[in-house]
């Protein structure tokens, strides 16, 4: 439909109400932009200076997908910027995270998503006292903070366990299960690589009582029942669907991910929530993203391909292919009113069915 150059970064576009909202860097600065999803067409962008450099020199741009929610776009940029600015390009407030908690700068920058939860932005950090901070979400200061773990490269989630919600994090370390209210720590659990460069970055997915973690590096795969509100074990193995850095996607009890590592080519699979018994494997697919849609699975691959198949744990059924990008792609898609927004390392593409 349209496609245009966009700076650099592996953070998802997020798509509100017409609006897409881009988190990328230009020059010496990460941009937060308003894009009209119809025409490409910039409405608005407002930009802060940044001085991140990857180490590795993989990108220097963003990670983190934009948080919209209640009029405000809230962003997290890879130096530990975090922002919030008004739908109509106002900056409201923002906090450098890394300075003001003493959070190490890690292998490859900041990379959590902030979620947003009655009034609170909550957030992987990882400094000393603050692994985990909750910050009002109108004004930017601090309302608790918690645990000594530094982050992962993973975001957290809410949701109910035993009735009551609760803020789910994988952090380097592993597991943590918070009371957002008040950042009590309810549970943890470690569940870490023995080797230290290596990080924890798919997020936690949650079904009922349960919560499902995978990581690779030789750490594996876990399902854990929270019924007794600590974790027990219902299974876990390094066999089953050790994500490097996607996350799986879940579907009538069967999960869609990628097992093993980007380096040496991951397999698509599907894997049955309840066991770990792989019900078929495309062990020539390559790392990338998935998202789920209605009964179809849509991936992006790290090549630039975009496939969609269902879901169907009888086995892979393709439905249909389409060569994006030459470039690498790293970032998530975002679906929205019958769209599909993917990012490359330098182009976004608007497609449409």
């Amino acid at each position: 439909m349209w496609q245009r150059d966009v700076g650099a970064g592996f953070a998802a576009p997020s798509v509100v109400g017409g609006r897409l909202y881009l988190f990328h860097r230009s020059g010496g600065k990460e941009v937060v932009e308003a894009i009209d999803s119809k025409s490409g067409k910039t409405a608005w962008s407002s930009e802060y200076v940044t001085n991140y450099r990857d180490d590795f020199g993989f990108d220097d741009g963003p990670r983190a997908a934009p948080t919209v929610f209640n009029g405000t776009i809230f962003t997290h940029g890879a130096a530990g910027t975090l922002t919030a600015t008004s739908l109509d390009g106002k900056r409201l407030w923002h906090r450098d995270t890394m300075k003001d908690f003493g959070a190490p700068k890690g292998y490859f920058g900041a990379a959590c998503s902030p979620v947003v939860f009655e009034g609170k932005v909550l957030l992987g950090v990882g400094g000393s006292g603050s692994g985990v901070v909750a910050f009002d979400a109108g004004s930017g200061k601090n309302v608790w903070q918690a645990l000594d773990d530094e982050a992962g490269y993973s975001s957290p989630v809410v949701a109910p366990l035993n009735g009551h919600p609760r803020a789910i994090f994988f952090t380097r370390t592993g597991l943590v299960v918070l009371d957002p209210s008040n950042g009590k720590v309810m549970a943890q659990m470690r569940w870490r690589s023995r080797s230290a460069a290596s990080v924890n970055a798919a997020t936690p997915i949650v079904s009922g009582n349960q919560i499902f973690l995978t990581s690779s590096y030789g750490t594996g795969a876990v399902l854990l029942d929270m019924s007794s509100g600590q974790p027990k074990s219902i299974w876990q193995n390094d066999d089953s669907m050790s994500c490097h850095y996607g996350t799986p996607v879940l579907k009538d009890g069967f999960l869609y991910g990628y097992h093993g590592r980007q380096e040496t080519g991951a397999e698509l699979r599907c894997v049955e929530w309840k066991t770990g018994k792989v019900k078929w494997a495309n062990d020539k697919f390559g790392a990338g993203s998935i998202v789920l849609i209605g009964n179809r699975i849509l991936m992006v691959r790290e090549q630039g391909q975009v496939v969609l198949a269902e879901a169907n744990p009888a086995g892979f059924k393709g439905m249909a292919l389409h060569k994006a990008f030459e470039a690498t792609v790293r970032a998530y898609p975002a679906v929205s009113g019958g769209s599909l927004f993917i990012r490359s390392e330098k182009r976004l593409v608007c497609l449409a069915p």
